[in-house]
């Protein structure tokens, strides 16, 4: 049922855990509708997702969500603005992580890799932006390793990170002139199941040593990100555009050792 409420509407890949249910969870606390996407062959369960916002006081819409697929992208946002019946906010924050190296990186791993990363957030701008006015903001998520620095054994994610805030920059040029933002963050070393995957990132272990490398001395959070990401979104960021806004805890700017 379409709703007629005025409050503002944001739609969220990888809303289902770490960055994206964190910002799910801030935007219900502060009166921001979501329209949830999950992808259904994550483990992350989307009901208990779908509590931690009810118990914020939020209204979310969950759907399957597929970044990789362009009819499940633009069925996303179909179903989202016949739910809402508006749409303010587009967040790209659905990605994978898998390690290869380069003697490794099949054609195959390659392109899925930036099928989702990179071809993503391209789906999800695409589709969102017929339907934003002046005033909307879209926000990608991109990474500290290939947004920052370099990783070894994972290049083909790096890449498709490097180019989250180029296209970004574009975007922010070509929609300008309907008064649409666009920036992108990039998060340094945040604790969330992505990077507690010690197959294909640093897990537990290795963010506890990476901690004090942080002049902040430890790991990011989840909330912490979500809160720049929810910034870039409000009026107070009304002049902001086309940047890439680094949540790291001061980890590019240490001086090495």
């Amino acid at each position: 049922m379409q709703s007629v409420s005025t409050r503002p509407v944001a739609a969220i890949s990888g809303a289902a855990s770490g960055i994206g249910l964190a910002l799910a969870t801030l935007y219900a606390q502060r009166g921001v509708r979501v329209i949830a996407g999950y992808y259904p062959a994550d483990p992350h369960d989307p009901a208990e997702a779908a509590a931690h916002i009810e118990a914020a006081g939020g209204e979310a819409h969950w759907l399957p969500l597929d970044v990789a697929s362009t009819p499940s992208v633009d069925a996303f946002i179909a179903a989202g603005l016949a739910h809402f019946g508006r749409l303010d906010y587009a967040i790209a924050n659905a990605g994978i992580l898998r390690r290869a190296a380069i003697e490794e990186m099949s054609d195959a791993r390659w392109e899925a890799m930036l099928n989702v990363d990179l071809s993503g957030v391209m789906r999800l701008f695409r589709a969102a932006a017929p339907h934003l006015g002046a005033g909307a903001s879209l926000v990608a998520v991109s990474s500290i390793a290939g947004g920052v620095y370099g990783w070894q054994d994972h290049a083909h994610y790096a890449a498709a990170k490097a180019a989250v805030p180029g296209l970004c920059r574009s975007l922010a040029v070509e929609l300008a002139a309907r008064g649409i933002r666009c920036n992108a963050v990039i998060p340094g070393l945040i604790e969330t199941p992505q990077s507690l995957d010690a197959e294909n990132s640093l897990g537990p272990a290795g963010l506890a040593q990476a901690a004090s490398a942080i002049p902040l001395g430890r790991v990011g959070r989840a909330d912490e990100v979500a809160r720049v990401i929810a910034f870039l979104t409000s009026e107070e960021s009304s002049y902001l555009t086309g940047q890439s806004v680094i949540v790291d805890g001061g980890l590019t700017v240490r001086w090495p050792e």
